[in-house]
């Protein structure tokens, strides 16, 4: 696997090394074939599949309700994005037209999983690039917006708290004041994440001027998400093709021209800043009373207390989760803005109770491609300054 390279003091060989699928700083089983001269990145071949699971193969063996549980465990720091953009999939298949309530009380929770899907991004970052005291402090932040999570859904990660049509249950009392708690406390910690980085010598070395990618070659290489925006373009699906009632709140698109590793840092940052001002926006929104489920019978279980009382209703609830509901033959495609970039979900009908063809589009996967456009030229250690912060996640890129 070695070639000859020309330098300085004539011919000499280069070396062929396996970063990977082992190694800490590749977040998960990732191996990237990597020939160098000396410690510079001459090639680099990202090689995939270590983690497959197979959940999109899975999706076509279970009932379309069924599926949502698969789709958390794609994209594990993003459970609650990923059932967003099925069940989105799902309601335009069937036509189903979703209550204000559940909409706000969706954005709100997504926007927190993605402020959680970012700190973990940063803790992990900064440990890859030796500042330990931030990763604890953002542990620290995410476990709030876990507790918040289990308190509403029951479940800390995994919540299929998203479900077709709506919302799995009503959130309980009491809900919107631990939101708000974390909203008071949580600019303050960012200030802190970045009086401890954002002018940091030794953070600054690390990550300016490295992995640079022009505007044009992210666009020629479907990059979405921060790093897309660190390249200069403010393209978000939230402004794009709006969704949930997204065009209904007021929010900026983080952008820099500078497009390197610290570039997306500071994007990402800016981010988290912009998810509370939309979390703050969803609690004024959201009403105390209403529903939180499409009426559409057959489709939609019924309220437990009608199925206790009512016998259509228990018939209803017996078909539904036994047998599940048959959509319209056809096809839906739909996307969301993930803390990673564009996720997009095509789902095919063949008008029987389960999917026909399941597919989803993962920017983690997408913005993969990239890297060796990020790190050829680059030394060792800066390839693993870029792939944290392209930030991807494995269990989306195998699938």
């Amino acid at each position: 696997m070695t070639t000859t390279v020309e330098t300085a003091t004539g011919p000499a060989k280069t070396m062929v090394l396996n970063m990977g699928p082992q190694h800490p700083s590749t977040h998960g089983v990732l191996r990237i074939v990597l020939e160098l001269d000396g410690e510079t990145v001459i090639k680099a071949v990202p090689d995939l599949g270590y983690l497959h699971t197979g959940i999109e193969k899975s999706c076509e063996d279970k009932t379309y309700s069924q599926a949502i549980t698969l789709t958390d465990r794609m994209d594990y720091l993003n459970p609650l994005g990923n059932n967003l953009v099925y069940c989105l999939a799902v309601e335009k298949l069937l036509g189903l037209e979703v209550p204000k309530r559940a909409q706000y009380i969706r954005v709100l929770l997504v926007e927190l999983q993605r402020i959680s899907s970012h700190l973990v991004w940063l803790g992990t970052h900064a440990i890859d690039m030796g500042a330990m005291s931030v990763f604890l402090y953002c542990f620290r932040e995410r476990e709030e917006i876990l507790k918040i999570f289990e308190f509403v859904s029951g479940q800390r990660m995994m919540t299929s708290y998203i479900r077709i049509g709506g919302l799995a249950l009503e959130p309980p009392t009491g809900w919107i004041d631990r939101v708000e708690k974390f909203l008071k406390m949580m600019p303050g910690r960012i200030d802190d994440y970045e009086s401890l980085l954002t002018g940091n010598r030794i953070w600054l070395g690390r990550l300016k001027g490295v992995g640079v990618i022009s505007a044009e070659d992210a666009v020629a290489y479907s990059v979405t998400g921060p790093t897309l925006r660190a390249a200069g373009l403010a393209y978000d699906n939230r402004k794009v093709f709006p969704y949930s009632s997204y065009d209904e709140f007021e929010f900026d698109v983080p952008t820099s021209n500078d497009s390197d590793c610290f570039a997306r840092y500071m994007v990402r940052v800016a981010e988290m800043r912009e998810s509370l001002k939309i979390i703050r926006q969803a609690i004024d929104k959201t009403p105390a009373e209403g529903p939180i489920r499409s009426e559409a019978p057959g489709i939609i279980p019924p309220a437990r207390e009608k199925m206790k009382t009512e016998m259509e209703a228990l018939i209803y609830h017996f078909k539904i989760f036994t047998e599940g509901f048959s959509p319209p033959a056809g096809e839906a495609f739909v996307t969301v803005e993930s803390p990673r970039g564009e996720l997009g979900c095509f789902i095919a009908s063949d008008g029987s109770p389960k999917p026909l063809r399941c597919h989803f589009r993962s920017p983690s996967y997408i913005n993969l491609q990239a890297l060796p456009k990020l790190v050829e030229g680059q030394l060792i250690s800066d390839v693993i300054a870029c792939i944290g912060t392209i930030d991807i996640v494995l269990g989306e890129v195998d699938r």
